[in-house]
């Protein structure tokens, strides 16, 4: 086995937030600009957080200047650390077998585990802190990374790979998500994705896009093979 990074997504991979993330980014928008609806009218499934604020701004007729998106970010923060505790536990969850794998994973020698998420670092610290898990991942790409999920994936992919001591071309890279654009990323840096279908689309949606895997969560027949031995 190559040596082998491994980076999960967050939201609708690893954890589902009960919506804690949509409404914080709305109560964000609401105390800046007055407008709880500025991200209403698109789904926010595999966007980068600053992606998003770009996105909602310009909806709302406001310049998405790197200040602005800023202060909505700052903002968004401050609401989640507020928004997150208050989840009840039967919607804030860790998806089956994440930790399972997770704990494989790191139990492997030449394997380096990381995040590669469109939330920015202080948001995947805040939402994975709950479930207890946050600890568990040493590097990552994250959206303050860089706005583009590909390019935040790569940036998460060179991180592993400086942690393992060798060159990002001889590593076995896998990105672990739920969307089309973890599919797309993982595609644009030439890494293998495993798709799990505990957001909103189904493996074989996943496998249409491109994915090599697709399991309906990590306990699957086959998954933690995929994920640990590349079969």
């Amino acid at each position: 086995m190559r040596p082998t990074v491994l980076l999960f997504d967050i939201d609708g991979t690893l954890v589902t937030t009960g919506g804690a993330g949509r409404r914080s980014m709305a109560r964000a928008f609401e105390r800046l600009h007055s407008r709880r609806d500025a991200c209403d009218s698109f789904s926010l499934s595999g966007m980068t957080d600053r992606a998003i604020v770009r996105k909602a701004l310009d909806l709302i007729g406001v310049h998405p200047s790197p200040d602005a998106i800023s202060a909505v970010i700052d903002a968004y923060l401050q609401h989640l650390a507020d928004e997150v505790p208050r989840v009840h536990e039967r919607d804030y969850r860790l998806h089956p077998g994440m930790r399972e794998a997770v704990e494989a994973s790191l139990a492997r020698k030449g394997f380096a585990v990381g995040l590669g998420t469109g939330n920015v670092r202080e948001g995947a610290r805040i939402k994975l802190e709950r479930v207890r898990i946050h600890d568990r991942f040493s590097f990552g790409g994250f959206g303050c990374d860089h706005e583009d999920r590909t390019e935040l994936i790569r940036h998460g992919a060179r991180s592993g790979a400086s942690q393992l001591g060798v060159p990002l071309e001889e590593c076995r890279v896998v990105i672990i998500g739920d969307t089309p654009k973890d599919v797309a990323a993982a595609k644009g840096i030439g890494a293998t994705c495993i798709g799990v279908g505990t957001g909103g689309f189904t493996p074989e949606a996943l496998l249409s896009s491109g994915a090599e895997y697709a399991f309906p969560d990590l306990t699957a027949p086959g998954a933690l093979a995929a994920l640990l031995d590349g079969r």
